[in-house]
């Protein structure tokens, strides 16, 4: 039985239209599919099994990486010298990250307290935390600057005191106690007849009060009923915003905790996030997109403005008072010690800075901070938070530990808190993010393009096969009468094409 060609053809022309509309159809209901599956795994909820434990444990290894500015010449800056300072690290530890006490609460709200424990890793390390290093002593030259509108007579006891338990201005320990605390009599002293005037009531070190510690309280939205609000703080120790600063927007808690944003990010978002730690929130702005291992990423930086003055930016004016733009003063949450928070190596901030100490160099690549963040999900996939901390420092008449020192804004140390995708996780990221992605748009546009194919392919097929057909009723025509004139022919393949219907409608 010969095969009707033009009728399998035809069969064709549909089977393609059908695959044309179903492969527009998933590029219609694809990204909505796909969207609606990144909002259910987005949410906080424990139903998430994978996302949730991500939330709450945080299998990423961060690592803090902590630089001395070991000082060269602690002598000649009594003498009212410029300070010379030698950078020295890293010194690498490992933080570990848990969330505790948590709680779900009604209005689609879940509480928590974030601990950190961190682990010295001398491999990932410059030295170990026996090395010496020289820096300023926050104990006397911080209290110094405090007490310098106190009735002399007063500053003369203090500085007695200081002579008392052998306090010098400068201090030289090994990295372990200036991370974690050192023994001091004048700290036993303080905790003992001045309470709540020292941040910590055990040893006095730089990070003493970060190892083993929690964050606060924080509730954030678990974006259950609006995905837009997933990760933002509702609170902080109970306080919707803060009572550090002088202004209201200055005060206000905004933005996430710092670890993941809501989805959906364009190149107009903003990264916003509130920092217990230096005490305000901050905004991240949009730089250049880029990748990680395949998976598309927005790199977001921190503008000149974060830490400009209240007369280079209006709106910071409510963190003053306030020096050269660069700094943040941070004494109205650090029990009113003269310490300042910058980029290190004074990046981004007022040139003079520079030349008031010797021995910085900022760049961006190893000093500016960034957050690589996959702009659907709002996942970070490369953190680095570099945040410097500096000591104001002058002579204060009646307390000789000063010295004749100039008036300088000191940078004692720098540190950098960073942690990337990697391993497992990120291979299920790049799966469900690149691989999944590509094969959705593979078979939206290979549909599409397999049912244009065979569209034509069968119209082309159909036509051959009318023509082909009508060529061979010509020719026995022709073969039947040899003698015929054209317009015969004509007429008698008129005929019978008409007696051929007939016969096909009567045998029907």
């Amino acid at each position: 039985m010969a095969i009707n060609k033009a009728k399998v053809a035809v069969g064709c022309i549909v089977a393609g239209t059908l695959t044309v509309v179903f492969g527009a159809v998933l590029l219609v209901v694809g990204p909505s599919v796909m969207n609606d599956q990144i909002i259910k795994n987005t949410v906080i909820d424990p139903k998430n099994e994978m996302s949730y434990t991500m939330w709450k444990d945080v299998p990423v290894p961060f690592y803090m990486s902590v630089y001395f500015f070991h000082v060269l010449n602690p002598k000649e800056i009594l003498n009212g010298e410029k300070p010379m300072v030698e950078q020295k690290g890293p010194y690498v530890y490992r933080k570990r990250i848990q969330k505790d006490n948590i709680t779900f609460h009604p209005n689609n709200t879940v509480s928590y307290r974030e601990y950190r424990r961190y682990y010295f890793e001398p491999s990932m390390s410059a030295g170990n935390e026996s090395d010496v290093v020289t820096i300023p002593n926050m104990l006397v030259l911080g209290a110094a600057v405090m007490m310098e509108n106190l009735p002399f007579a007063v500053r003369l006891m203090i500085s007695a005191t200081f002579k008392t338990f052998k306090e010098g201005p400068f201090l030289t320990k090994t990295v372990g106690e200036l991370m974690w605390g050192y023994d001091s009599g004048l700290v036993d002293f303080l905790n003992k007849y001045l309470p709540g005037m020292l941040p910590s009531s055990g040893k006095f070190g730089l990070f003493a009060e970060f190892n083993n510690s929690n964050t606060g309280l924080f509730t954030i939205f678990t974006g259950q009923d609006d995905i837009r609000n997933v990760h933002k703080v509702d609170s902080w120790n109970g306080l919707t915003q803060l009572n550090y600063w002088r202004t209201p927007q200055c005060n206000m808690i905004n933005g996430t905790a710092g670890q993941m944003w809501p989805p959906f990010m364009t190149k107009e978002s903003t990264l916003p996030f509130y920092s217990p730690d230096a005490c305000r929130s901050m905004e991240l702005v949009y730089q250049r997109p880029g990748k990680l291992k395949g998976i598309p990423l927005y790199r977001f930086v921190a503008p000149k403005t974060l830490f400009a003055n209240g007369t280079d930016y209006a709106p910071n004016e409510g963190f003053c008072p306030c020096r050269q733009s660069g700094l943040l003063n941070v004494s109205s949450c650090r029990h009113n010690s003269p310490v300042f928070i910058s980029h290190p190596h004074f990046f981004n901030a007022d040139p003079v800075l520079l030349d008031y100490v010797q021995g910085l160099n900022p760049t961006e690549d190893e000093h500016g901070l960034f957050i690589d963040i996959h702009p659907q999900t709002g996942v970070p996939l490369n953190v680095s938070i570099r945040l410097q901390l500096n000591l104001y420092m002058k002579r204060v008449s009646g307390i000789t530990e000063t010295g004749k020192i100039s008036e300088v804004v000191m940078p004692m140390i720098w540190f950098e808190e960073s942690g990337y995708i990697d391993g497992p996780i990120l291979n299920t990221f790049h799966t469900n993010l690149v691989i999944l992605p590509a094969v959705m748009e593979f078979m939206q546009y290979g549909f599409i393009t397999l049912g244009l194919a065979t569209i034509i392919i069968a119209a082309l097929v159909y036509h051959r096969a009318k023509r082909s057909r009508k060529t061979v009723m010509l020719t026995s025509t022709v073969v039947k009468n040899p003698g015929a004139s054209d317009k015969d022919l004509v007429k008698g393949s008129h005929v019978h094409e008409t007696k051929e219907k007939s016969i096909t409608y009567n045998s029907e």
